[in-house]
């Protein structure tokens, strides 16, 4: 029951801020807040890491984190979820470094996972397609790698994008068409070494053939 008897709203129909202001008080809040966003930051964190293991453990970190710190918390033009996404970001960025490496992420692999659920005829279709333009965004500097993620597979307009990556919406743009810029000359780079490769191949299968 709310204040003077009232009886309080669902939390599933409650929209972010009110959960927040309410999470302060009330835990059950903060789990809303929690199962509406889990599978985004950790699908995010999984992609940075690539181990299943370190995401599960990061993402508890992350909403540990938002938890302790929700009390302070205050709306001030951006969402909840680019908060989480920044906290997300920088946990992942002290584990690299913790650990000292250089990130090596799975890009074909989170993909096939993203994509499990279409229709097996498209993925066959795609598939060569796909593994092209996976190796041309691992070969991207991190940044842009990160930029891909929040643009196409978690779907972020470039003003949300900026809110994450700490950025104005115009550097955002300038960003983007860097990248696909840079994606096309390597996919292109690609495409030519593979054309140059195959008539030696077919060459080689029609020698053994004959023999």
């Amino acid at each position: 029951m709310g204040l003077f008897g009232r009886k309080q709203k669902p939390l599933a129909k409650m929209s972010d801020n009110e959960l927040i202001a309410l999470a302060k008080e009330d835990k059950e809040a903060f789990g809303e807040l929690y199962e509406r966003y889990v599978t985004k930051i950790y699908n995010y964190i999984y992609y940075r890491t690539g181990n299943q293991q370190d995401a599960e453990d990061l993402t508890a970190r992350v909403f540990y984190r938002a938890m302790g710190h929700i009390e302070n918390y205050v709306d001030k033009g951006v969402p909840f979820q680019a908060w989480l996404y920044r906290i997300a970001h920088n946990l992942v960025a002290n584990f690299h470094r913790d650990h000292g490496r250089r990130k090596i992420i799975p890009l074909d692999d989170y993909v096939a996972h993203t994509l499990r659920s279409e229709a097996p005829d498209r993925q066959a279709e795609a598939s060569d397609e796909q593994e092209t333009l996976m190796k041309a965004i691992g070969r991207l500097p991190a940044e842009r790698q990160q930029l891909i993620l929040l643009k196409f597979i978690h779907q972020k307009s470039n003003a949300e994008i900026g809110e994450i990556m700490n950025r104005t919406e115009g550097a955002i743009k300038s960003l983007y068409h860097r990248t696909l810029i840079a994606l096309r000359d390597e996919i292109q780079m690609q495409d030519m070494k593979n054309t140059m490769a195959k008539p030696d191949a077919d060459s080689t299968a029609r020698k053994h053939g004959r023999g």
